[in-house]
């Protein structure tokens, strides 16, 4: 089966890779625009739109084989009723850090596929919650961090899989959700649509 990864990022790539399957990405370059104002629904409508406008792009192009899998992803950070996506610039950055401090946040990620097998066309579409809880840090630690411009393309402003680990106090819930991509999840949904990306 043809698998389609309809994102950049290449977190998303890393986790993909450790079921050891073949894939391709194609990455999607529609703006990001929804009217989604709950986390759930928002990654939810940029993960589909995603998918959709890869799943339209291979399909016009006639690179879709005759059984593929198309995947879409979008990750955010939701803090005290607020919606963190990426920094603008340094100070932004900065900003989101500081409001993270010694204080419990969600990690959203929204995850759509589209499964066609000859003439059917299956969507799906989820999304996991992760809480994560930062230790307290300085303004010179987070300057530190920000300068290592790791924070830079994550939502929230850090990075659990990177340099930003040694700021986590704990994580309740799916690690890979944090890092963009809850594979368990996926891969469970899969199953019950007749897919096992192992077998």
């Amino acid at each position: 089966m043809q698998i389609i990864l309809a994102s950049g990022s290449p977190r998303r790539r890393e986790i993909l890779a450790l079921l050891k399957i073949p894939f391709e990405v194609v990455v999607s370059h529609m703006p990001e625009k929804t009217d989604k104002t709950k986390p759930e629904e928002l990654v939810c409508d940029l993960s589909a739109q995603k998918a959709e406008n890869v799943f339209a792009l291979c399909s016009q192009e006639g690179r879709l084989q005759e059984q593929a899998l198309v995947i879409g992803a979008d990750t955010i950070v939701y803090h005290n009723g607020s919606i963190l996506g990426k920094p603008k610039d340094k100070a932004h950055a900065c900003r989101m850090l500081q409001s993270l401090q010694n204080d419990v946040h969600q990690v959203y990620t929204g995850v759509t596929y589209i499964l066609q097998k000859g003439e059917n066309i299956t969507r799906g579409t989820f999304y996991e919650t992760t809480d994560v809880c930062m230790y307290g840090m300085s303004d010179e630690e987070i300057l530190r961090y920000v300068e290592t411009k790791e924070p830079m393309d994550k939502a929230g402003a850090y990075a659990v899989q990177g340099i930003g680990m040694v700021n986590i106090r704990w994580i309740r819930g799916d690690y890979q959700n944090v890092v963009g991509l809850p594979l368990a999840g996926l891969y469970r949904r899969l199953q019950s649509e007749g897919i096992d990306l192992l077998g």
